[in-house]
């Protein structure tokens, strides 16, 4: 299943730098973890924005809510997620 999510981060701005920087070091070793694994299909960083927009390709609901659950980032973020169908029109058989 493909879905579409935007991730919008928040982090307070009381939070010490070191702390900051600890927690987006070990986001960044997740997230390339799960693209390796091809669950997280693909991410872009929106302009001017502390935000991504990213395509995970995962067996569930339940799987992507795990996965974003256990980001490190999560409790910063504000999130939305869009499910994706093959579009009747499409020209492409799969879904590269």
């Amino acid at each position: 299943m493909l879905f579409h999510v935007r991730m919008d981060v928040h982090i307070p701005l009381d939070m010490p730098i070191e702390k900051a920087n600890e927690i987006k070091a070990v986001e960044k070793a997740y997230s390339q973890e799960l693209q390796r694994s091809g669950k997280w299909r693909h991410i872009w960083r929106v302009t001017g924005q502390y935000s991504n927009i990213s395509i995970f390709d995962v067996a569930s609901n339940e799987e992507l809510h795990n996965i974003l659950q256990g980001l490190p980032l999560y409790p910063f973020m504000k999130i939305e997620v869009m499910p994706l169908n093959r579009h009747p029109s499409s020209i492409r058989e799969d879904d590269s």
